[in-house]
């Protein structure tokens, strides 16, 4: 038996999911590398010692996208028999994909080591943060292809960059350096190729060191606060602060800094 699509390792409160087939440049081809890569963050979301979970790729690149000879012999997560067909492939493929990202309570981190292309540009950017190799490069290039973002890509990149580079990146379909990915807010941050995985596992460990429930109650609420009234996410507030109050890691913090000493957090 092969290795699954998503490998999964953890790292104190981090989980690390390694997209797993650099031969085809971590493309995503079939339906069982979807449900692999849903799988494994869901596996993390469920995990209470889980914090950040840490998305890479193996390999040159972190997800060339989709398989475009699947496409072309109508197999695999792409076009089928039919336009029904094809509208429920989607459907039960990459779309299962955003919505999983969409329910996570940790928060992410996409270490883009390599080219993030079609599917796998819109993949990191589901990502709360990125951090990209020099080398990488960018592309939500399906009108190239003569198709459109099937995996959500027009409601993920606008809530990412902004509409006029989402539409920008969406209607030419060009390829963008890291430089140029960083310039337009693709990207937090820049760093030498060899050194990705270390500064995204770095910037996990910052997010890590805070109390557990704190973060992913935060996390919600920058993800509620991207389509919801400000009414809306106030009341949300004001339910999540209420919880957070009793928590005793919100108490240990409090005691901590006017004791002038570090916190150890619990989780509870």
């Amino acid at each position: 038996m092969s290795e699954p699509f998503a490998l999964y390792e953890t790292r104190g409160r981090i989980a690390i999911v390694t997209l797993n087939r650099p031969d085809t440049r971590n493309a995503i081809g079939e339906h069982s590398d979807c449900a692999d890569l849903v799988e494994a963050i869901e596996r993390a979301n469920a995990d209470p010692a889980i914090s950040v979970l840490v998305l890479t790729g193996s390999g040159s690149a972190f997800s060339a996208g989709g398989n475009l000879k699947g496409m072309r012999d109508r197999n695999g997560i792409g076009p089928l028999a039919t336009p029904a067909d094809t509208r429920d492939n989607y459907r039960r493929g990459v779309q299962k994909i955003a919505l999983a990202f969409a329910g996570l309570e940790i928060a992410t981190v996409a270490a883009v080591n390599g080219h993030a292309i079609g599917l796998g540009c819109d993949i990191a950017c589901l990502c709360d943060l990125r951090v990209a190799s020099d080398a990488a490069k960018f592309a939500a290039s399906f009108v190239k292809m003569g198709i459109v973002p099937g995996d959500g890509g027009a409601w993920i990149l606008p809530r990412a960059i902004g509409y006029a580079n989402a539409a920008e990146m969406i209607l030419t379909g060009d390829t963008y350096s890291a430089a140029e990915a960083k310039a337009m807010g693709l990207v937090n941050r820049v760093v030498p190729a060899d050194q990705v995985l270390d500064q995204a596992l770095a910037l996990a460990e910052r997010i890590a060191v805070n109390p557990p429930r704190a973060v992913r109650m935060a996390k919600r609420l920058l993800r509620e606060g991207q389509h919801s009234r400000l009414a809306d996410v106030l009341e949300l507030s004001a339910a999540f602060q209420a919880l957070a109050h009793e928590t005793a890691d919100h108490k240990e913090a409090v005691e901590a800094f006017l004791d002038k000493r570090p916190p150890q957090f619990t989780g509870a």
